[in-house]
C-alpha cells in the first residue's frame, strides 16, 4: 500500500468531515429551531448520509490521486474544503446569505470536478454522483429554512 496515496486521497476527506464537524457543534440545537419545509430530513438522517458520502469522496479521492489532472485534484481539494466551510458559516456564523453562496461554489466546484472526472476516471466521476445529488438537495434545504431566532423583534413605540 502506497501510504503517501492513501494519505493525499483520505486525508482531505478527514480534515473536511472534522473542520466541518466543528463548524456544526451547534447543528442539532439550530436545526431543531429552523422553520422548515415538509420535505426536510429528520436530524438523525444527517450523520448516516455524510458517512457514506464521505466513503464515496474517500474512493473517488483513491482513485484520482492515481490518475486524474492536476486540475481536477485542485477541483478535489477546493470543493472539500467549500464543504468544510459550509457548516461554520450556516451553523456557528447563522448567516444565511454566505451559506448559500458558499454551498453554490460547493456545487459547482464539485460539478466541474464530476465533469473533468467523465474524461479522466468515470468510476471516480460516478462515485461523487450521490455528493452531488446531497449537495443539490442541501442548496435547496438551505435556501428554504428560515430561522425565527433572525428575526427582528417588533419595534416598541
Amino acid at each position: 500500500m502506497d501510504i503517501r496515496r492513501w494519505g493525499a486521497a483520505v486525508g482531505p476527506v478527514l480534515a473536511a468531515a472534522g473542520l466541518g464537524g466543528v463548524g456544526a457543534r451547534n447543528a442539532p440545537e439550530t436545526y431543531r429551531r429552523l422553520v422548515k419545509p415538509g420535505w426536510a430530513p429528520p436530524a438523525g438522517a444527517f450523520g448516516p448520509v455524510w458517512s457514506a458520502l464521505y466513503l464515496g469522496i474517500g474512493a473517488a479521492g483513491w482513485r484520482l490521486s492515481r490518475s486524474a489532472s492536476t486540475t481536477t485534484k485542485r477541483l478535489h481539494l477546493t470543493q472539500l474544503a467549500l464543504n468544510a466551510a459550509w457548516p461554520v458559516v450556516f451553523f456557528s456564523v447563522r448567516d444565511k446569505r454566505s451559506s448559500l453562496v458558499v454551498i453554490a461554489l460547493l456545487d459547482g466546484a464539485l460539478t466541474a470536478e464530476i465533469v473533468r472526472l467523465r474524461r479522466e476516471d468515470p468510476g471516480a466521476a460516478v462515485l461523487l454522483l450521490p455528493y452531488l445529488a446531497w449537495t443539490c438537495f442541501a442548496t435547496a434545504l438551505n435556501a428554504a429554512v428560515s430561522d425565527p431566532a433572525d428575526q427582528a423583534p417588533p419595534e416598541v413605540v
